[in-house]
């Protein structure tokens, strides 16, 4: 056994339970908020121009970024997943196949969103609900970013994936250069220049270049269990349906996540301009404790997968309690803390005073069900790490499409402009619930599989209090 396999092993399957889950949990977060911030930083320095317009055009264009990162996303997910279950069963082989068909299939299906972006640009910004006042802005920074497509989708599977190595430290490096460098960028080029949100677009795609090369040289000249080899892709290409299918949930998510965008913009443009900007504003200004807490999950996912692929049960239990009660509390401070902050937030990226009121408006209906988001994420990461692909789409239909399209039309009808936001709160709380519920009933079918095997009794999932194993934790909460 080599010694990247060792350093999984000892991760995976040996250390404390708390040590494991923030040994990946914390980079993954780092991760992500520098995702956030790479995010964010567009937004942040347009605003500081005062023009409500250029602000609302990123907001219009951002679903279709979305839809590119749902891909890359369920990809890099569904790849990291399936890497981490088969280093669990031992078989190295099938992680590098998976891995090398993760690789080229991001640089496929990049240069397919290129062609398909670039080909229907004026419709597809009508459709985004792009006014006349916007689509100039809109316009501009789409065709720009459209060039950095490829580059998006590689560098952002390519960061989920690494995790499966036990490459923590170097998923984070390669994702911090690319932010540090947009974000020093971003105040050069669209300040600096006078370039906009032109500016924004190339600081963005220049980001995600340097990221991509970090990735392959780190795969290239470090990887023990990752190849970008396209030798093993021929090996076996139709894998990479059983990895899309895995990490479809994901994938799912991010594209409903985009209509739902859509539909949001659509029915805001009739509020006017500011109302879109409002709205752009509340929701960056709160993206970052579902972010959060999506991050932890995912960290933990691999962690997850190898207990189950081990069928380690009882390992896989007290991760999923300790992650649900870290999920819960994070969420509960943060949305917490967002709300007194509202203000300020909401300030970053608005200067017009009507558009700050709106903002302050619809942030509390954004951050009002956070507490319970986690379990949200937390039961979708256990459904792909258990290999129940088909639960967990489910479960991310609910969330993004099946609840929160039809409740934003609901909603605005019942509520007008906050029925917009308040159709989030409806949507999230009620996902959270089912998926919870689906997450139980999981894990007790494998609990009962697992006694049938071995008629070997295995504590029931519930809340436990346990004050010999730790006088510190009084609730272990799933």
């Amino acid at each position: 056994m080599n010694e990247q396999v060792l350093k999984s092993q000892e991760l995976f399957h040996n250390k404390p339970v708390w040590k494991a889950v923030f040994s990946l949990a914390v980079p993954s977060c780092i991760t992500i908020l520098i995702m956030v911030f790479y995010n964010m930083a567009d937004m942040f320095f347009i605003g500081q121009l005062g023009d409500a317009a250029q602000v609302a055009a990123v907001s219009v264009v951002g679903p279709v970024f979305s839809l590119v990162m749902a891909v890359a996303t369920m990809i890099g997910v569904g790849g990291c997943s399936v890497i981490a279950g088969a280093s669990g069963e031992g078989d190295i082989e099938k992680a590098k196949i998976c891995s090398s068909v993760c690789c080229l299939a991001t640089l496929i299906f990049g240069i397919i969103c290129l062609a398909g972006i670039a080909a229907g640009a004026k419709p597809l910004l009508h459709f985004l609900g792009a006014g006349e006042e916007i689509i100039p802005y809109a316009e501009t920074y789409m065709k720009t970013l459209t060039f950095g497509v490829p580059f998006m989708l590689f560098s952002t599977a390519m960061a989920c994936i690494l995790r499966a190595d036990g490459a923590i430290k170097e998923g984070l490096l390669g994702n911090m250069a690319g932010t540090v460098l947009n974000i020093i960028l971003d105040p050069i080029l669209i300040l600096g220049f006078h370039m906009g949100v032109s500016g924004a677009a190339v600081a963005t795609v220049t980001g995600n270049l340097v990221s991509s090369i970090f990735y392959i040289y780190y795969i290239i000249k470090k990887a023990d269990v990752l190849t970008i080899s396209p030798i093993y892709a021929r090996k076996n290409p139709k894998v990479i349906f059983h990895i899309m299918a895995v990490g479809l949930p994901n994938g799912i998510s991010g594209l409903l996540s985009g209509f739902a965008s859509t539909f949001a913009n659509q029915l805001l443009a009739g509020y006017g301009t500011n109302a879109i900007a409002a709205m752009a504003a509340a929701g960056k200004a709160t993206m970052i404790i579902g972010m959060i807490q999506m991050g932890i999950c995912m960290g933990v996912q691999p962690l997850m997968a190898y207990n189950y692929g081990s069928n380690n049960l009882a390992r896989l239990k007290e991760i999923l309690q300790k992650v649900g009660l870290l999920t819960f509390l994070l969420g509960l401070f943060a949305a917490a803390a967002s709300f007194l902050a509202r203000h300020e937030l909401i300030g970053l990226f608005l200067k017009n005073t009507d558009a700050i009121a709106m903002g302050e408006s619809m942030l509390l209906f954004l951050v009002i069900a956070s507490p319970v988001v986690g379990f949200y994420y937390l039961s979708t990461s256990f459904l792909q790490a258990a290999g129940n692909a088909m639960a967990a789409t489910g479960v991310s239909l609910l969330r993004q499409g099946v609840l929160l399209i039809p409740s934003l039309y609901f909603m605005n009808r019942i509520l007008g402009f906050t029925g917009i936001a308040a159709a989030h709160t409806v949507a999230d709380g009620v996902s959270a619930g089912i998926a919870f519920g689906i997450c139980l009933w999981r894990y007790h079918m494998l609990m009962k599989k697992q006694v049938k095997k071995d008629d070997i009794p295995v504590t029931p999932l519930i809340i436990e209090h346990n004050p010999e194993k730790n006088n510190t934790e009084k609730h272990a909460l799933l």
